[in-house]
């Protein structure tokens, strides 16, 4: 007789969502942690970010600050107001000013991380804020 292994015995792979419009980023992040082992939830822009955010609840959010159709700050706002437990957030951007920085933090952002950045510093908060 033998016995099959249930896939609850399995550990759940740690499901990230990228929010971003530039498409070589989120690929370029994509490509990095799926090959650690991550499931990739992708949207391209804040309205779609907030509606997958929402209905798919992913461990991590990974947010770029200026998009089009809804702003990574007014995507943070949103589920910082509608969700009992605060999602973990990495917030990306290429501003350079300090005000964004924070009023990120203020927001509760876990990282904020500024573009370009090496895949590594991405990888280390990543690693640190699912516990990898």
């Amino acid at each position: 007789m033998t016995t099959e292994a249930s896939t609850t015995d399995l550990p759940a792979k740690k499901r990230i969502l990228l929010v971003d419009d530039d498409y070589e980023i989120i690929e370029s992040m994509r490509m990095l942690l799926e090959a650690k082992g991550y499931t990739i939830l992708v949207a391209r822009d804040g309205n779609q970010g907030l509606a997958l955010a929402e209905r798919e609840n992913p461990d991590l959010l990974i947010l770029d600050m200026m998009m089009p159709k809804r702003s990574g700050f007014l995507v943070l706002e949103k589920l910082r107001r509608s969700r009992p437990e605060p999602m973990k957030i990495i917030m990306i951007t290429a501003n350079e000013g300090s005000r964004h920085k924070a009023y990120a933090e203020m927001l509760g952002v876990d990282d904020y991380i500024r573009k370009p950045f090496a895949m590594d510093r991405l990888l280390d908060s990543v690693e640190k804020l699912l516990g990898a």
